[in-house]
């Protein structure tokens, strides 16, 4: 055992008596040391029930023979960090996640660890501490929150940003809004759309790192913490069978979870996430493979913001599995792989049928033949941009229109609901980047200003930053290579002609190399916005969003 370099020997007594300062006694020293990864707090509705899970973990551990030692890890809320300075401190945690991680398990010589995320960057950041350690790993998040109800409709946090520009527009009274603020996000849980967080944690049950349920049973059902007894059991089983994450995540896993994000429509966001996990597994993931997997991908569900079913609902009608049984039905899945059940692919969908063709459509009847994200490419974006395109309208799908530029989120915020951006604009959103922000803010803000305005069905959004998973319409991110390193969207000016064709997977600047090049040989970089503490650091490392935000030295 890993543990033994801290338990055992005579050389380990002084090790043995500040375990004993723990309270620990020689019977928990003589069973393998299990690291619980808890992410709980008091800041993310998300999170906040996670010390219940915590404590179900350890009962699960204890029951198959383990000690279970708990430790923790940070988490932004991303709804609360939206549309001000917070968001910069976003995406940059899931680097602080997986080094924070890797520092306690290394440093404490964990036998076996269970993972415990729930919200937007520690799922992904837990998920490469797991591949790079490499340590049997189980995964069990907090849960989606369930749905509110407004007026007789379901809803979550999506349409309360909407809500705010509605009221911007003039056709929502502050009383509407206020109701809208106290039923949207009524329970605990990572909101209750296929936004990141619950992106995320479905895609863990793809990959094979969590039990079924992981991504979809809600947080506030007690079958929750039953899962979470099942994963504290399971990891034990998995330490005994030596069975690793990167036995688990594999290319193919990884090929796998392309698939069932294109099927479930999944945030882009991981498109930041997958590549970036696969790099610490060992595995080249190369996101302009996206438009091949959606290709042959149909997209089976559209989950708030790009329908109207939730989470809740995808649970009721069979979850991740019964989307993944319907894929196999065109053999579309690797299913001889295995996953942390102790079983492969094949033998965890078997017999998983789908409840409900409403909330997931038949193999043979998908909302559309090609998966729910593209990857677009041209002048404008020459490595890549990403769109969720199973949440844009039919009439925006191919788009031509004056670019309305801003160097920044607020400038942007300020037009739209100002009235300033009118049907068929194309706003820009620059120096947002993973280097520029720094941190690659969500523009969640924006696009629910769009939206709000009555313009969602006219007028796109193009950045070098990224979206929320509650985003919606024609909302273009991870334009790279960014502006802040010299990328054309840095060249873009007020009035040039864009087009978006996202069915040929393009994205063009209508203006001349020509010119293009005369306006390159005048640009200049521009002073970063912070040059002290963590973001500064970041800033120089990072890399650009068709890596993944990947940080390099």
């Amino acid at each position: 055992m890993r543990s033994d370099a801290v338990t055992k020997g005579i050389q380990q007594a002084p090790h043995r008596s500040l375990f004993n300062a723990l309270g620990m006694t020689q019977e928990e020293l003589d069973r393998p040391l299990v690291g619980i990864v808890s992410s709980y707090n008091e800041i993310v509705p998300g999170h906040m029930n996670l010390d219940k899970i915590v404590e179900a973990v350890k009962m699960g551990v204890a029951m198959a023979g383990g000690t279970p030692i708990v430790f923790p890890a940070i988490a932004v809320c991303d709804g609360i960090a939206m549309g001000h300075v917070g968001m910069k401190y976003s995406l940059v945690t899931r680097d602080l996640i997986a080094d924070s991680t890797e520092a306690m398990a290394m440093a404490h010589q964990f036998d076996a660890l269970v993972m415990i995320p729930n919200c937007d960057k520690n799922v992904p950041g837990l998920l490469m501490a797991a591949a790079r350690i490499n340590i049997p790993t189980v995964f069990v998040s907090g849960g989606p929150m369930l749905a509110g109800h407004v007026k007789g409709q379901k809803r979550s946090l999506s349409s309360m940003f909407e809500a705010v520009g509605a009221h911007a527009a003039g056709t929502m009274t502050d009383e509407e809004v206020r109701e809208f603020e106290e039923k949207v996000c009524p329970t605990c849980g990572s909101c209750s759309g296929m936004y990141t967080a619950n992106s995320m944690n479905c895609l863990t049950e793809a990959l094979g790192m969590g039990l079924r349920g992981n991504g979809t049973i809600p947080a506030v059902y007690s079958e929750r913490i039953k899962l979470a007894k099942h994963a504290g059991m399971q990891v034990m089983e998995l330490l005994k069978k030596n069975i690793r994450p990167r036995d688990i995540m594999t290319e193919k896993a990884f090929l796998n979870a392309l698939t069932v994000d294109m099927a479930l429509g999944c945030s882009t966001n991981s498109m930041l996430h997958l590549p970036a996990i696969a790099h610490e597994a060992g595995v080249e993931l190369n996101m302009e493979i996206a438009n091949e997997m959606s290709a042959k991908t149909p997209n089976l569900c559209h989950l708030a913001p790009a329908g109207p079913t939730y989470i809740e609902d995808l649970n009721e009608a069979g979850g991740v599995y019964a989307v993944m049984n319907e894929l196999n039905k065109k053999g579309l899945l690797y299913t001889d792989l295995m996953t942390v059940t102790g079983k492969t692919v094949a033998e965890n969908i078997a017999g998983c049928v789908n409840k409900n063709p409403e909330v997931i459509r038949p193999i043979d009847n998908p909302y559309s033949e090609i998966g729910g994200i593209a990857v677009l490419k041209g002048n404008l974006a020459p490595d890549t941009a990403v769109v969720k395109r199973s949440a844009v309208v039919p009439e925006m799908m191919v788009h031509e229109g004056p670019a309305r530029v801003f160097d920044c989120e607020e400038d942007a915020i300020a037009a739209i609901t100002g009235g300033k951006i009118v049907e068929g604009d194309v706003v820009v959103i620059r120096y947002e980047g993973p280097k520029g922000g720094p941190g690659m803010r969500e523009m969640l803000n924006p696009t629910s200003a769009i939206a709000g305005m009555g313009l969602g069905s006219t007028v796109a959004l193009i950045t070098d930053g990224r979206f929320s998973g509650a985003s919606r319409g024609a909302s273009i991110g991870h334009v790279s290579p960014e502006a802040a390193v010299g990328g054309p969207i840095a060249l873009v000016e007020e009035g040039d002609r864009i087009l978006i064709d996202i069915p040929n997977n393009k994205l063009e600047l209508l203006v001349s190399d020509e010119e293009l090049a005369a306006r390159k040989e005048k640009w200049q970089p521009r002073e970063p916005r912070v040059t002290t503490g963590y973001l500064a650091r970041y800033a120089k490392m990072v890399t650009s969003g068709n890596r993944g935000a990947i940080l390099e030295i």
